[in-house]
């Protein structure tokens, strides 16, 4: 039987934490949502400002990013890439940049989603909580 390692609440705490410094060193205002490697929410934190449907948006890339083991920009480049098929596809509804898997030693540990400025600028937010844990 193989074993991997899983988010525990103190590493959730450390990436929201990081994510939101890097949110309000631009001053952003975002949704962070944080997911396990099932797209089950772990965390969701509504930065001051932030529009609310980001609150919709953000958990939507996490769990896209978490479900597919990839980048949510991947399935945006496929969709206009012209693919539009792809939309079909089930429980995979935040085909947006933005998600971003937690990924060690090949294994999917979730994601986190980010949604409230340009695409490239959430998905930067999502790199840096991720930092935060050694990733």
């Amino acid at each position: 039987m193989k074993t991997k390692p899983e988010l525990e609440l103190a590493d959730v705490k450390k990436i929201a934490a990081a994510a939101e410094a890097e949110a309000l060193k631009n001053q952003w205002a975002v949704t962070i949502a944080i997911v396990d490697d099932g797209g089950h929410l772990l965390w969701l934190q509504r930065l001051d400002g932030a529009a609310p449907v980001s609150s919709h948006i953000a958990p939507s890339k996490a769990r896209t990013a978490a479900l597919g083991r990839r980048e949510s920009k991947v399935y945006e480049d496929i969709v206009n890439g012209g693919r539009t098929s792809f939309l079909s596809a089930p429980t995979i509804d935040g085909l947006l940049e933005g998600g971003v898997p937690i990924m060690k030693d090949g294994q999917c540990l979730g994601a986190v989603g980010v949604s409230g400025v340009k695409s490239t600028e959430d998905a930067q937010i999502a790199r840096a909580g991720i930092a935060a844990i050694g990733l």
